[in-house]
């Protein structure tokens, strides 16, 4: 395991936040805090990432927003949620939206599809992008300071720390899934 992480370790961090990525960041975090990874290389990958992918989802948004929604019918509800808070915040939502559980996709799409001017939007998400992998990768280390702290010596669990996060964050995901799925049996387009 120690051989993969150090050796794919950027790579899943960039992957993983290009897709969505919060629980990637943290494990990544307290990788770098066990040794086996640099934390400002796991932020770097992690902006990389996350501006990569809400950059092509904004312009998803900005050029084929009827043929993504065409697509993804249930992204209408999250969408429609999405514009209410970008109308009356839009700074602060291009700066915060990563943190926002279960919209961190669908406001990218929202914000170019709402024809926010590129160069709002760039400056911001890239700032933006920079505040979320920092808070993230600091919160995974400092995680695993604290857990030293508490614990003492944690060599000997420490795979069974990295897949609880894991876990953790799979079981977020799953449920999210469930949610998306059974709202769409009941709601059909």
């Amino acid at each position: 395991m120690e051989s993969f992480i150090e050796h794919f370790g950027y790579l899943a961090v960039l992957i993983g936040t290009f897709l969505e990525g919060e629980t990637v960041v943290i494990l990544a975090g307290f990788a770098a805090h066990r040794g086996y990874l640099h934390l400002p290389l796991v932020i770097g990958a992690a902006f990389a990432g996350t501006l990569i992918g809400d950059q092509l989802f904004y312009f998803l948004g900005r050029k084929h927003s009827q043929v993504v929604l065409a697509r993804r019918p249930s992204w209408v509800p999250r969408i429609e949620k999405a514009r209410k808070l970008v109308a009356g915040h839009q700074v602060s939502i291009i700066l915060g939206f990563r943190f926002l559980y279960g919209l961190r996709t669908v406001i990218p799409f929202t914000l170019g599809a709402a024809a926010v001017p590129l160069r709002v939007f760039v400056p911001l998400n890239i700032l933006g992008a920079l505040i979320w992998a920092m808070a993230i990768g600091y919160a995974g280390y400092l995680f695993g300071q604290t857990l030293e702290s508490l614990l003492g010596r944690l060599k000997h669990i420490e795979v069974w720390i990295m897949l609880g996060i894991a876990l953790t964050g799979g079981a977020f995901w799953a449920i999210r899934f469930w949610r998306a799925r059974r709202n769409n049996h009941h709601n059909p387009p």
